[in-house]
């Protein structure tokens, strides 16, 4: 897949094979914070006295690094999406002209604090022990980043999905679009086949990863499957589909001829 490319983009065989390398990505980022305790100072606006800021030291740490990441141009690429968009810097790299493929308001899309809800409130819960260890509190936010970041990326890949599933039933998704039917958009870009297919690989994928390959043992497994599986089935698809379907509904605004 190549954003300079735009038929590569909406190729929805370019676009599966996208998916289920970030299934790795998460999967992955997931083992790393699981192997430190919840940690919920972190996660609470003034716990850690921080000068000049009022919220949580994740905020901070995040919007500290969204705002170094900004300069080296991280988001202006199409599939990135920022968590503190209103404080980002100029890039400091020449500027890419990539060509128009989501419309109208690509960017305007950004489902971050639903994302960043449930991974603080269900997902670290659910994979990590309580307790803190505040010798790596820095650590822990680090960690704590690399999977928002990759479970935003997935989430928000919805809108390209939505986009190459337009294009491919052009005139039937007009329709549906023009009259605001949701509920025909959401059995439109749903494929309960598919879905369960993710699941089942996510769970592979999980124990797999998750266990010495020399001494397989479910029982000092280094992440929960199926606190994984339980995260997709009920917030990452979930999540996804409102992206895709927030974006159809956008799809035709502005167009002369919709």
């Amino acid at each position: 897949m190549d954003f300079l490319k735009p038929e590569t983009v909406v190729d929805l065989n370019n676009i599966r094979t996208m998916l289920i390398r970030m299934e790795d990505t998460i999967v992955f980022n997931l083992i790393e914070r699981a192997k430190f305790p919840v940690q919920s100072i972190i996660y609470r606006p003034g716990a850690i006295k921080i000068p000049n800021f009022n919220g949580s030291f994740l905020d901070w740490m995040l919007r500290e690094e969204e705002i170094v990441h900004s300069r080296a141009r991280r988001y202006e690429s199409p599939d990135e999406i920022p968590f503190f968009p209103n404080d980002l810097d100029e890039p400091v790299l020449p500027e890419i002209s990539y060509p128009p493929v989501l419309y109208p308001y690509p960017n305007k899309l950004n489902l971050n604090s639903r994302i960043k809800e449930f991974y603080v409130n269900e997902i670290v819960p659910s994979i990590c022990l309580d307790g803190i260890q505040e010798e790596n509190l820095g650590s822990t936010s680090l960690c704590d980043i690399e999977c928002l970041r990759s479970l935003s990326r997935r989430i928000h890949f919805g809108r390209f999905v939505a986009e190459a599933k337009f294009l491919s039933e052009k005139e039937y998704m007009t329709e549906l679009i023009k009259k605001k039917d949701v509920d025909g958009l959401m059995k439109a870009i749903t494929n309960e086949a598919v879905e369960q297919q993710v699941l089942m690989r996510l769970k592979a994928k999980a124990d797999t990863y998750g266990a010495d390959p020399l001494q397989p043992n479910k029982d000092v497994a280094k992440v929960k499957s199926q606190a994984v599986v339980s995260m997709y089935e009920n917030w990452v698809i979930p999540l996804t589909k409102d992206v895709e379907i927030e974006y159809l509904l956008r799809r035709l605004d502005g167009l002369e001829d919709a």
